[in-house]
């Protein structure tokens, strides 16, 4: 296998986000790969916006993205028991593109967050509004970040063993699925 791109899209906005440190722990124990991290800000999306404007340069660009990787990797905090607007949000627009570009795709999907169940609930709501897509969703193991900000060092590496172990047979997992 060539050196494989991957796509991380995290849905949490801000630049130290444990979301983004977990998808980039992700790339590095994956190995070999060229890392890019989606940028989902973009418009709320609305049907009047996009008729008068059309669908909004980001949103074109993440669809790109999304096609043109080898995998996705999707990391969602847990707001009020769910994920994040701003990744249902790009979501959203990204079903406005042409050319499915989810259909078929290798995707990973993690959580982290403050609370003890590491954004289980967000998660599974995530692979739910995947569905539509048709991506190849790795099943696991899955990936919970509870209690986040106390789980990286200062390099922004896992120092917790049971995640670290996780996190590598998920990596595994997802190189196995990219050959397939």
């Amino acid at each position: 296998m060539s050196t494989p791109t991957l796509l991380g899209i995290s849905g949490s906005l801000r630049a130290d986000a444990t979301n983004r440190k977990l998808l980039r722990e992700a790339a590095r124990l994956f190995g070999p790969c060229t890392y890019v991290e989606a940028d989902l800000r973009m418009p709320l999306y609305d049907g009047d916006l996009e008729e008068a404007d059309g669908i909004p340069q980001a949103a074109v660009t993440l669809s790109e993205q999304i096609a043109t990787a080898d995998a996705v990797i999707i990391s969602t905090p847990e707001y009020n028991k769910g994920p994040s607007g701003v990744l249902k949000n790009a979501l959203d627009w990204v079903s406005r593109t042409k050319g499915g570009p989810w259909a078929g795709k290798p995707v990973a999907v993690m959580s982290s967050a403050a609370g003890r169940a590491g954004g289980e609930r967000a998660q599974l709501i995530l692979r739910t509004y995947m569905v539509p897509f048709r991506p190849r969703l790795l099943p696991g193991p899955e990936i919970h970040l509870a209690s986040a900000s106390n789980q990286f060092d200062e390099a922004g590496q896992l120092t917790g063993e049971i995640y670290v172990k996780d996190l590598t047979a998920l990596m595994e997992n997802f190189k196995a699925e990219i050959v397939r």
